[in-house]
């Protein structure tokens, strides 16, 4: 088997420049610790022996181009993960929200979709539903395509419905799904108000104004220059008054924005203060 550290630093580097200046995908400033075992396992998966042929399949093959991109961002998710955020936002966020005459919500990085539908569950149950609007994006068009089709494995559903009670669900959560052999296909009524486009965290600027942004577990693959051009992004793009969400290993202390905005709770949600 080829060894865990195939390419080198400075190879590294070479790579995401050439995928720079030949295509546009930015991932100059992603997590290098990150980033090189996400290269180091495509090129064992896919049975490249050296840099050179890794280098020369991308420039070579555009399907291979695609298969790259998809794999390095890609972030794992599920349906309601870590329960106590959403019980967080059900029992103290969305009664603010409530209101709003449009409540607008950016899902950014959404992956395969799941955080997008479980906001549009808490919404539905929190009789919002009907306005509001969840914008679900991120840079990789496969994962968009999984996130539409709203069908997952049977096999993930039992943790869902797990997290879903957890996050404080009162409903039977088998209500939102049908089960059809080895997969789960979610309520097409939970698409009925939710907008997913691809955007690029790293190079698109904003396309609203927001009163929640949802964000979460996909800032640790960026480098803090990255995160910082992010956060800036967040706070032109929330409202006053309007909360961030993060993931459990990421905050905006220590970030130029961290004075815009005061914590609310224990779940790594912050709120945007009133500025003129």
């Amino acid at each position: 088997m080829l060894g865990y550290n195939m390419i080198r630093d400075h190879e590294v580097d070479i790579l995401l420049e050439d995928i720079y200046r030949q295509y546009g995908y930015d991932f100059l400033q992603y997590s290098r610790a990150s980033i090189k075992r996400r290269i180091n396992r495509i090129m064992t998966n896919d049975r490249l022996a050296s840099f050179a042929e890794l280098r020369f399949a991308l420039k070579d093959n555009a399907e291979f181009l695609q298969h790259f991109v998809e794999e390095i961002t890609v972030n794992l998710t599920e349906m309601f993960r870590d329960p106590l955020f959403f019980r967080e936002l059900r029992e103290e966020i969305l009664p603010q929200l409530g209101t709003y005459p449009l409540i607008r919500i950016w899902v950014a990085g959404c992956s395969t979709g799941e955080e997008a539908y479980s906001m549009a569950i808490l919404l539905k149950e929190a009789n919002l539903y009907h306005k509001s609007l969840i914008y679900a994006t991120d840079i990789n068009p496969r994962v968009l395509e999984i996130a539409r089709n709203g069908v997952y494995p049977l096999s993930l559903v039992k943790t869902f419905s797990e997290n879903y009670m957890e996050s404080g669900g009162k409903q039977d959560f088998s209500n939102y799904y049908t089960a059809n052999y080895e997969c789960a296909k979610f309520d097409d009524e939970l698409k009925r108000k939710m907008i997913i486009s691809t955007h690029n965290l790293v190079s698109d600027t904003s396309f609203n104004s927001f009163q929640l942004i949802l964000c979460r577990n996909v800032l640790i693959y960026f480098n803090k220059e990255l995160q910082e051009r992010v956060f800036k992004l967040f706070d032109s793009s929330l409202e006053n008054l309007g909360y961030l969400g993060l993931g459990s290993k990421e905050t905006i202390r220590f970030s130029s924005i961290q004075h815009n905005f005061t914590a609310v709770g224990n779940q790594k949600i912050w709120k945007k203060l009133y500025t003129l």
